[in-house]
């Protein structure tokens, strides 16, 4: 299977271009990087693939794509496609409301699956502390999240997804609108991803915690999800981990 990689030299898109180079069933077609970047025309690993701006993905002859980089180079690189039908895997978070209605109306176009986290397993966190929210509505969580010194402090799109996941659960069971979910943002060295929901009872409280130790899980299930969305995948349509992973 030939990827491509936008985001190439980011944090994630960096382990991304270890993996698929380590695996001998997969190529690397593109490592597609900002046009302001220093590594355009650089060889990949000492290969014969250099970076190149993202623009340059029109002309990469890609099985799939796997995109881990901005809000505005990912919408960039969507409308370059125009009606392309190339599968795209998406890790970007920080989306607009109106950014994020764009990426449901070019899925007419290609499949394209999005998700705030692909780490193996956080999928089926985020609907454990979905389903606890629904059996006990009136209770308001609290989500905890800790990230690395070096990273920003806005809440991180995991976090955002499982806020108003929860704040949606509970509206649904109570018939009104809940309150907007408590996020607590923390910082802590050498942790690569850290999200907890708290549910206090008063004389007793619930916490969830889903830990990563390693970028390469978010790679590891990036690339996952790319190999479901060629071989099983519709042709067109907008999917989440929850379909390629199979949780219900």
């Amino acid at each position: 299977m030939r990827i491509g990689v936008v985001g190439a030299s980011g944090r994630v898109g960096t382990r991304l271009v270890e993996s698929i180079l380590a695996n001998p069933g997969l190529e690397l077609a593109a490592a597609l990087v900002s046009p302001s970047s220093n590594l355009i025309g650089r060889p990949v690993a000492n290969g014969s693939l250099v970076y190149r701006p993202a623009a340059a993905a029109m002309k990469s002859n890609c099985d799939v794509m796997i995109d881990f980089s901005t809000p505005a180079a990912s919408m960039a690189l969507q409308n370059a496609m125009g009606a392309k039908r190339i599968p795209m895997v998406i890790g970007t978070t920080g989306y607009t409301a109106e950014q994020d209605a764009r990426l449901t109306a070019l899925s007419r176009f290609r499949p394209l699956l999005i998700s705030a986290n692909f780490a193996l397993g956080f999928e089926a966190f985020t609907q454990v502390a979905f389903g606890f929210a629904r059996q006990l509505p009136g209770v308001e969580p609290t989500v905890v999240e800790a990230h690395e010194h070096s990273r920003p402090s806005a809440v991180s799109g995991p976090s955002d997804l499982l806020a108003k996941g929860l704040q949606a659960e509970r509206s649904s069971v109570m018939g009104f609108a809940a309150g907007a979910t408590t996020v607590v943002t923390r910082r802590k060295s050498n942790t690569a991803g850290f999200n907890e929901v708290r549910f206090n009872l008063g004389s007793c409280e619930v916490s969830l915690t889903f830990v990563v130790h390693t970028l390469a899980a978010y790679a590891e299930g990036a690339i996952s999800a790319a190999q479901w969305l060629v071989s099983e995948a519709p042709a067109i349509g907008r999917f989440s981990c929850a379909d390629c992973f199979k949780i219900r």
